[in-house]
């Protein structure tokens, strides 16, 4: 039995990550802007997200494209690197059709929670002024 090849390894860890199989496979229909990414992968985080988009273009898996048009917006799409894992993809989908049992209870985001935003710091007035105090 020979090692593990380093190739397979990596590309394995790339599309293996959380959420990444996720990305390009809803990348395969067509473009689409972060905001209908983020809505259409149920828990995704902003955060991780943005971090899934960073390592697949960097790996030139996707392309991000600025549309510079009022309102400047951003889309992404599969390079052809990217748009040669469909066959792969495909096959992992029919094996998980065979092999895979469904969550009992899928995550069904409703609405996105609003974001908390940390309230201001209550600032404690002193009678004295900030040199007396140090005295």
């Amino acid at each position: 039995m020979s090692g593990l090849c380093p190739r397979f390894h990596k590309a394995i860890e790339l599309i293996g990550g959380r959420w990444t199989g996720a990305v390009v496979r809803l990348l395969m229909n067509s473009r689409a802007r972060f905001a209908e990414l983020r809505n259409a992968i149920p828990d995704i985080s902003d955060r991780m997200l943005s971090e899934r988009l960073r390592i697949l273009e960097s790996e030139g898996v996707i392309s991000r494209h600025v549309l510079p048009d009022p309102p400047i917006h951003v889309e992404y799409e599969l390079t052809q690197k990217g748009k040669e894992l469909q066959k792969s993809l495909e096959a992992i989908g029919a094996w998980a059709e065979r092999w895979i049992e469904p969550d009992p209870a899928p995550s069904a985001r409703q609405a996105r929670p609003a974001r908390h935003v940390r309230p201001p710091r209550q600032v404690q007035a002193s009678a004295r002024p900030r040199a007396a105090r140090r005295a």
